[in-house]
């Protein structure tokens, strides 16, 4: 693992997104409009929308009502599981919400990970391997019909002959591709191909959360394998993460103390306790954020120094709590 001393990568200006998954109450569809605009109003750059099977709305559709609901944050799928679309088509949905939006859209997609959504849809979920064969085949379709070029592409999972992208989307070249991953298989991946990757902790089979790969040693053991094999485009990569918990406080050792002793319990319930972590690992984690505002937005800058890592992402539920760290950090 690199010192940070020995990194030569500039830093990036921070952006702040707000994840979507307040979708999922009574009239939930028409809440999520008014979810995203309450993101513009704090101030978050972009509006990311989950894309799950289950009690919540379709991410493609929702950014297309999104693109006329709001004026100024971009919008972003967080993330779309490649197995659901072709990429032929996702392209076309994508360059049109592209357009509508007047070039606000970011593209996020990953291998997917939930294995219930794909068996209760009767969608092959495949296995780990093909999942991420899958997802590089789906990324290098989608670089040329983003950009609305003509592609030709023979694959193991995709035959495309002869299909011309469009519309045109706003953005140029095409607009920005995401990925997320934790394991090693999939950061190289994205290192190839995405311009935003979502430094993720990895997932267990059964979509727990690893306790391990939230501290910054770990993060940074992440980072390098991107670094590694993103070889002289790695200063082109946007690097993101999304905070867990933020927890407004004037004792942040206490209120780590407290969050370990819940995870000492068992809660919450989808995080794997792979680990044994203590206090200190709690208050460097890029994944928690405790203390007073001021406290917390020097977190975020450590953060970034150490790791490089400047797209701070935050759950729906900890928008208003994060969103006065924000004026702090936005011209940084």
């Amino acid at each position: 693992m690199l010192d940070p001393a020995t990194r030569t990568s500039r830093l990036r200006r921070f952006r702040f997104g707000a994840g979507g998954e307040g979708n999922k109450d009574e009239g939930g569809a028409r809440n999520f409009i008014r979810l995203a605009q309450h993101a513009e109003d704090l101030g978050y750059d972009t509006f990311a929308v989950p894309d799950h099977l289950g009690n919540q709305v379709g991410p493609l559709a929702a950014l297309g009502a999104l693109s006329q609901a709001t004026s100024s944050i971009r919008l972003a799928t967080s993330v779309l599981a490649n197995g659901f679309r072709h990429p032929a088509i996702l392209a076309k949905e994508a360059t049109t919400i592209d357009v509508l939006s007047r070039g606000r859209l970011e593209l996020g997609i990953g291998a997917g990970w939930l294995k219930d959504e794909f068996r209760q849809a009767g969608i092959d979920f495949g296995t780990p391997g093909e999942r991420i064969r899958r997802l590089d085949e789906a990324l290098t379709v989608l670089d040329g019909l983003l950009r609305g070029e003509t592609v030709d592409f023979a694959g193991e999972f995709y035959r495309i002959s002869g299909l011309q992208g469009s519309p045109r989307p706003r953005q140029g070249p095409r607009p920005p591709i995401a990925v997320g991953g934790g394991g090693p298989r999939m950061l190289a991946l994205a290192a190839r191909h995405a311009d935003i990757i979502s430094v993720a902790t990895r997932s267990t089979p059964d979509g727990k959360l690893r306790l391990s790969d939230m501290t910054i040693e770990s993060t940074l053991e992440r980072v390098d394998r991107i670094r590694e094999a993103a070889g002289e485009r790695f200063d082109e990569i946007e690097l993101n993460w999304t905070i867990a918990a933020v927890v407004p406080t004037d004792d942040r050792v206490a209120a780590a103390e407290l969050a370990l002793k819940a995870l000492d319990s068992g809660y919450p319930p989808t995080i794997e306790r792979d680990a044994e972590l203590t206090v200190d690992d709690l208050l460097a984690s890029p994944y928690l954020a405790f203390g007073t505002v001021k406290e917390i937005a020097e977190h975020i800058r450590e953060v970034r120094r150490r790791t490089t890592m400047s797209y701070v992402g935050v759950f729906p539920t900890q928008m208003d709590a994060f969103a006065p760290v924000i004026p702090l950090l936005r011209e940084e």
